[in-house]
């Protein structure tokens, strides 16, 4: 093979011999004489180092190595021709990937309708999911290894910037046969306090573990915290086997347990859970910014 590259015009050339089996009509198709397409050819040849065709007086026949070549040629011209176009949608935001960051309970809620709406309105944007707690997710935003993250509070960063993009309200969840099913009434915080509580733990879930504390401290009583849990899903789980009670966010309903029982709380104040998706404020990626036009405002869980 000689130094050198071969061009996309040598190889349109090369295709339309292939294709026609003559190089005057390979000119014509290509709206050109046939000398130039000829000397076309004949560079292409010399810069791969073997001959493409068996020329003689009726036409052109591809060698066994021009057949082979003929193959790859087709892919490259492919190539050349969707690079373009793939590359614009990506820079218009309608194709590319966007690496999101989730809690466990938003892929119930939030995640799912992230999910899709790109499928309906970006369908060649690829998602790719990660579920973390909220300062892993914030830790990664940081490094760039996420492009969006839906965390459960506002990051105090100059570097991230933040919407509110869903709020729930925290409920009891308790075994089917537990005691506070059958008041007849609201439990308040003073009945729950009375009971076995499954709760977060304070450095992996600390965002539920406050708003449960401050809770009960308003309610000037103190629980018997039984189990400190980092996962949302997984408090569940547990007082679902009937260890305890637990509050959590209504939209913990959407697990499907089947030993739960879901109450609101008498005392309880309502759309104290929140939701934020968050991002570098410097980010470059045209696909993150088509999906946050498109993701909308506020949703209410309960």
């Amino acid at each position: 093979m000689s130094e050198g590259g071969y061009t996309l015009d040598q190889l349109r050339g090369f295709v339309a011999v292939a294709e026609e089996g003559h190089f005057g009509r390979a000119a014509t198709r290509l709206h050109m004489t046939q000398p130039p397409l000829s000397r076309q050819v004949q560079r292409l040849e010399r810069t791969i180092g073997f001959a493409l065709f068996t020329r003689s007086a009726t036409g052109a026949d591809l060698t066994p190595a021009g057949r082979v070549f003929l193959d790859e040629a087709r892919r490259l011209l492919t190539a050349a021709d969707i690079a373009p176009l793939r590359a614009r949608r990506v820079a218009a935001g309608t194709a590319g990937t966007i690496r999101i960051g989730f809690t466990a309970v938003s892929a119930l809620t939030v995640l799912g309708e992230w999910i899709k709406t790109a499928a309906a309105e970006l369908p060649e944007v690829d998602l790719v999911l990660s579920e973390m707690v909220t300062h892993a997710q914030l830790d990664a935003l940081l490094a760039g290894e996420l492009e969006v993250g839906l965390v459960r509070q506002v990051p105090r960063s100059e570097i991230l910037d933040s919407r509110l993009v869903a709020t729930d309200s925290l409920v009891l969840a308790a075994p089917r046969e537990h005691p506070l099913t059958r008041l007849g009434r609201a439990p308040s915080l003073a009945d729950v306090a009375e009971h076995d509580v499954v709760t977060y733990s304070p450095s992996e879930a600390w965002y539920f573990y406050e708003l449960v504390v401050a809770a009960f401290q308003h309610a000037r009583v103190t629980p018997r915290y039984v189990q400190h849990i980092s996962q949302v899903h997984t408090v569940a789980a547990v007082v679902n086997a009937g260890l305890g009670v637990a509050l959590v966010p209504s939209s913990s309903a959407a697990l499907g347990l089947p030993n739960l029982v879901f109450l609101d709380v008498a005392d309880m104040p309502r759309g104290t859970v929140e939701l934020f998706c968050t991002w570098r404020t410097t980010h470059d990626n045209p696909a993150l910014a088509a999906l946050l036009e498109r993701v909308g405002s506020a949703q209410t869980m309960a």
